[in-house]
């Protein structure tokens, strides 16, 4: 299956670059292109891609707010967001995350890096840059455990609990199913009740949810650059 994606950025170069390496993947088709906050959210909501590579920095509206209002919109709300900036800030990070996106990527990453970022983003995984991941792990060990929703996992079994502290260490679905000697099928109709329960879209808010409840607390960065994959040397 083809991977729709919009380019949001504002600068033209820029998204010509980022449209020529998208489309010379096979798998991967631009339908879009934006230079602002607010045409990325008009282009989501009638080009329907699967992924937005979004920019922070852009005029009108930026990159986070779009991204807000394109996952609280349901008529959009199944688009998944990249954001891929020149900044790793950490509000960038924590905001990013927190409205909505799926992934986070600095613009000085290798290509093919971006290419599987939007590939692990459309199929339901999270991506973050190694930096970023450290930012982001050391942001939640400044909050305090039991966050502000430690009731959203009531509804989740010992098994599902465990599934998603594993998640949020950073374990892909092979090693999932090699610590839990279970099947892949089995680790993915846990993945998809997670996602369920907790109303999260993809990876990256589950593993939100697990730190802001306080069922796993701050410690080592989880191992490789994303929220679910080894990162490609």
């Amino acid at each position: 299956m083809t991977v729709r994606v919009l380019i949001a950025d504002d600068q033209a170069l820029v998204r010509g670059s980022f449209r020529l390496l998208v489309e010379s993947a096979d798998d991967l088709t631009v339908v879009g292109e934006a230079g602002t906050g607010t045409e990325a959210l008009a282009l989501a909501r009638s080009a329907r891609p699967d992924v937005i590579v979004m920019d922070v920095r852009m005029p009108e509206m930026d990159g986070i707010e779009a991204t807000r209002q394109i996952s609280a919109d349901p008529a959009s709300g199944s688009v998944r967001v990249l954001i891929l900036t020149t900044f790793d800030l950490d509000e960038y990070v924590y905001a990013a995350l927190r409205a909505g996106a799926s992934g986070f990527l600095l613009k000085d990453a290798p290509p093919t890096t971006l290419l599987t970022g939007i590939r692990s983003i459309a199929a339901g995984e999270g991506m973050l840059a190694p930096t970023v991941t450290k930012r982001l792990i050391e942001e939640f060990s400044l909050r305090p455990a039991g966050g502000p929703t430690p009731r959203r996992l009531d509804a989740l079994t010992e098994r599902e609990r465990e599934v998603l502290t594993l998640i949020a260490k950073g374990l892909s679905n092979t090693e999932l199913a090699a610590a839990l000697f279970v099947s892949m099928a089995t680790v993915k109709t846990h993945i998809s009740r997670l996602l369920a329960k907790l109303q999260a879209r993809d990876r990256a808010q589950l593993v939100i949810a697990a730190y802001e409840s306080g069922l796993v607390t701050a410690g080592p960065p989880p191992r490789g650059c994303d929220l679910g994959r080894r990162p490609q040397r």
